[in-house]
């Protein structure tokens, strides 16, 4: 399967909500009705504008390239780890189906190398603990639970 990566534009919006939603979790947090609503505009600007923000997609290459996947990449400078750059993984979703065929591996793999390209030493992620197989995906990667996190609803 031929995969590209480009920002997202906001014409596919409905699209990525309707990705985010695409799961248990997603269902009870998400807002997928029409019209859009207006809190998901407001957000695409800020995160278009914000140079250490990019909202990626991946698209199945075909005569009329499919969104089948997403996630925001969020570069942070750190005075720790000696002035470092870290990359913070969110939002991260692939079509129910496209899953287990290797593209999330494929996007994961462009995604740490794209923070590489922009120095990052760290790149990290959380995943909602009641997503087993996200985390076993993670751990798949290489990624280690070697913190606790702590979130707070606002």
């Amino acid at each position: 399967m031929k995969l590209s990566f480009r920002q997202a534009k906001e014409a596919d919006l409905k699209i990525l909500v309707h990705l985010l939603a695409d799961d248990e979790l997603g269902q009870r947090r998400e807002d997928t009705s029409t019209p859009l609503n207006k809190a998901y505009r407001q957000s695409f600007e800020q995160i278009t504008i914000d140079p250490n923000n990019e909202l990626i997609v991946v698209e199945q290459d075909q005569t009329k390239p499919i969104i089948v996947g997403m996630l925001q990449l969020t570069f942070i400078p750190y005075l720790t780890h000696i002035g470092s750059w870290r990359c913070l993984v969110e939002g991260v979703r692939i079509h129910k189906d496209y899953r287990g065929a290797g593209l999330g591996t494929e996007f994961f793999e462009w995604a740490i190398n794209h923070a590489k390209e922009r120095n990052c030493s760290i790149i990290q992620l959380t995943s909602d603990k009641q997503r087993p197989d996200a985390i076993r995906f993670y751990e798949k990667l290489g990624f280690r639970a070697t913190h606790e996190g702590f979130k707070l609803k606002l």
